[in-house]
């Protein structure tokens, strides 16, 4: 397992998808044990963190991915499970332009002038404390279309096994999380090649 490390990030990197210019945004916790053991896992001991996400307390860490809106992975990355879901974002957007959606989890002034400045627009949610805020119709159409990358991560988690507690070293771990990214890269690369084909022949047979 551990040999496969870098030829799966390798892999990863190759498939990502291309460029759009409408991305979309979200992080997913991956816990690392059952709450009931948090006190008594070895494995990643002084590597994971406790962390909260919408279904309550974990130990483990996050990962953070930004999709675009075809389904493909642009960019990932693996922090603990108690980082805030907004610092990774500069990283994350690096080299994309166009347009970017995320849930209110997102909401920061400075991050959205940060990124307006290098040519992308975020786009996100508003919450209840907040004064509402005008935008182009486009934008609140595709703030709606948010399920996208839900739904990815759905995948992620419950057809490839990327979550799970049988982790036996945090290379293991790793290794298990690029592989199920590239099985999705595989899977989603596929579907895609296979619509542009089926587009191609039906421009041939008209």
């Amino acid at each position: 397992m551990p040999k496969l490390l870098i030829p799966t990030t390798i892999l990863l990197h190759i498939l990502k998808g291309g460029k759009t210019g409408i991305y979309f945004i979200d992080s997913t916790k991956l816990a690392i044990c059952h709450r009931k053991r948090t006190s008594s896992n070895k494995v990643f001991k002084g590597l994971a963190e406790i962390g909260k996400s919408s279904y309550g307390w974990f130990l483990g860490f996050k990962l953070h991915m930004v999709i675009n809106h075809q389904g493909q992975i642009m960019a990932v990355k693996i922090t603990k499970g108690n980082v805030d879901d907004r610092p990774p974002v500069a990283e994350l957007a690096k080299g994309l332009f166009g347009s970017m959606y995320g849930d209110k989890g997102y909401t920061k002034h400075d991050l959205f002038l940060n990124l307006y400045q290098k040519g992308l627009k975020f786009i996100y949610g508003i919450r209840n404390n907040m004064k509402n805020c005008l935008m182009l119709m486009i934008d609140k159409i595709l703030l709606r279309k948010r399920s996208l990358i839900e739904s990815s991560l759905n995948i992620l988690k419950n057809q490839m096994n990327l979550e799970h507690t049988r982790h036996r070293s945090p290379i293991n771990f790793l290794v298990n999380i690029l592989s199920c990214l590239s099985a999705y890269c595989f899977k989603t690369t596929g579907k895609h090649l296979r619509k542009i084909k089926g587009d191609d022949i039906g421009g041939i047979c008209a």
